[in-house]
């Protein structure tokens, strides 16, 4: 039985067990994004034997640095694209019932100016097809007193109104660790830090795998009925060993975070750069804002951090100076920086903008790739994947169902009924069952808010010591969000972090220091400020 938990030292246990290991697994999964992470969950419950290998850390590529927006793509209505459209307003709704205080409902604002498209007619026409399709109507007219209310600093000239709709908002991270620990619930393996080095083959078929461990660089052999190759941007350098064509057209996406008494907003302004007309967002999220995003070619993609650059930054510093005047934002007060690279789905478009945002999979004889989607459909991308994968896996039921992605609790501990909502909310989306066992070992002085964030001390040390964390940075910038959220990547409270990690991790002083300065070499050369 394969253990429901990550405890801290056990991932070499993890990894030996699979040599171990005697019996053929149904399906291996190469990649632990939001993509591997729903097919896992999606495998595991129909009895599938599954085992999930990430060769870095889990949501290490595009899912923990998304614009961390459940949405259902208004603008691909008007682009035609309605199927994507729908099943996206479909699954958005799911997961903001399924798992509030993870999938939240945002109010997003367009402000209208005079001889400026779109104006509120016409949007408000697209937005009533949209809320068709969400079964209920969140859209509403904003008075110019209530569009200057909501974003204060915006740009009057011209303002004549403002329309505010729906979307939701997430944690992309936490997301994939969230669906990951429900698919371990239901007996799938799943192990970090350990890659997909070469495809096993007879007579032409794929028939399993060649593992290392990235720490120790051991090797397996791993046998399988199939192969799922989830490695979103990556997909074609697995696929390569089974087919020549290349259909990923990697697109690299920036983001900016500044603190929110610069620039607040009460909900997301959706507006278009003047330099390009390019869609922008200027969102309120964990305490922050954040403006995004770029869109650009990525055209060298290895296994490295994405970064966004100087001429990225002084991109979305001037669509915010130019929607907010007044604020006076400037490159100092940047916080942070992320960039990620989305796997689009090459057609021949001139820009990546253009692309249709649909997912493919492609079966090469034993080994089913997929790539492209939304982080909102990741529940159907991955039951499209075991429907192409079902030829190849014995008893499998091939068929949707309409269960909860997301297994219900009531939690026993007496210690809920004293913590404020917006915890309750926050532990219950964020850890589901695992709420429980993290607020009965906190301290209740662990319990309050770190200033400047929404994140307490009690998750720094849960995560720590339950969410095979391996590295630094796989606490501070996708467990927790601490290294996007505070100055200096969350370095402004090292002794606080040093102390968690030693006691809840076993780190030696040595081993403390080797992983700060890993962890300051990567802040700076892809999280903060570009040089």
């Amino acid at each position: 039985m394969w253990q429901k938990t990550w405890q801290s030292g056990q991932r070499a246990t993890l990894f030996n067990k699979l040599e171990n290991e005697t019996e053929q697994w149904d399906l291996i999964i190469a990649g632990g994004g939001i993509t591997g992470a729903g097919i896992a969950r999606e495998a595991a419950r129909r009895g599938l034997k599954a085992l999930l290998l990430e060769r870095r850390d889990f949501a290490w590529g595009t899912s923990s640095r998304s614009s961390k927006m459940v949405h259902g793509g208004l603008r691909y209505i008007a682009a035609g694209d309605i199927k994507t459209t729908v099943h996206s307003v479909h699954e958005r709704e799911r997961l903001m019932y399924e798992v509030p205080g993870l999938v939240d409902k945002m109010a997003f604002m367009m402000p209208h100016y005079k001889g400026r498209f779109p104006g509120p007619l016409v949007f408000n026409i697209l937005l009533g097809i949209y809320d068709i399709f969400a079964g209920r109507r969140y859209r509403k007219k904003l008075s110019l007193k209530e569009a200057k209310w909501v974003c204060p600093h915006i740009n009057e000239k011209h303002l004549i109104a403002g329309t505010q709709f729906t979307d939701a908002i997430t944690d992309d991270s936490r997301l994939v660790i969230r669906v990951l620990r429900e698919a371990q619930e239901d007996g799938a393996a799943i192990v970090n830090y350990v890659g997909v080095r070469h495809l096993l083959k007879q007579d032409g078929r794929v028939v399993g795998v060649e593992v290392e461990d990235a720490l120790t660089h051991q090797c397996r052999e791993l046998k399988a009925r199939v192969v799922i190759n989830a490695t979103g941007v990556w997909v074609d350098e697995l696929r390569s060993e089974m087919a020549k064509e290349k259909n990923i057209r990697p697109a690299r996406g920036s983001h900016i975070v500044v603190p929110f008494w610069r620039l607040p907003v009460a909900q997301t302004l959706t507006t278009f750069h003047p330099h390009d007309g390019r869609p922008i967002f200027i969102y309120p999220w964990e305490g922050r804002t954040v403006i995004g995003t770029t869109d650009l070619d990525e055209n060298a993609i290895e296994n490295v951090e994405a970064s966004m650059t100087r001429e990225e930054m002084d991109y979305l510093i001037g669509v915010t100076r130019y929607q907010f005047p007044s604020a006076e934002l400037e490159e100092g007060d940047i916080l942070s920086s992320w960039a990620g690279v989305r796997p689009l789905i090459a057609s021949g478009a001139l820009s990546p903008s253009k692309e249709k945002r649909n997912h493919s999979v492609w079966d090469d004889n034993g080994l089913v790739s997929v790539s492209g989607g939304k982080l909102t459909t990741f529940r159907l991308i991955a039951l499209d994947v075991l429907s192409t994968a079902s030829k190849y896996l014995r008893e499998y039921e091939n068929k949707a169902d309409s269960k909860a992605i997301f297994s219900p609790f009531s939690p026993e501990n007496s210690l809920f009924a004293g913590l404020p909502s917006y915890l309750k909310k926050r532990f219950f989306g964020y850890y589901g069952k695992d709420a429980e066992p993290l607020v009965a070992g906190a301290n209740r002085s662990e319990l309050n808010l770190i200033p400047g964030t929404r994140s307490t001390w009690a998750e720094l040390r849960w995560v720590a010591a339950n969410e095979a964390v391996v590295h630094l940075d796989d606490l501070l910038l996708r467990r927790t969000r601490l290294g996007l959220l505070l100055a200096k990547g969350g370095m402004v409270y090292e002794d606080k972090i040093c102390a968690i990690c030693r006691e809840a991790l076993g780190w030696t002083e040595k081993k403390w220091t080797e992983e700060k300065v890993r962890y300051q070499q990567i802040w700076q050369q892809h999280y903060s400020v570009p040089a």
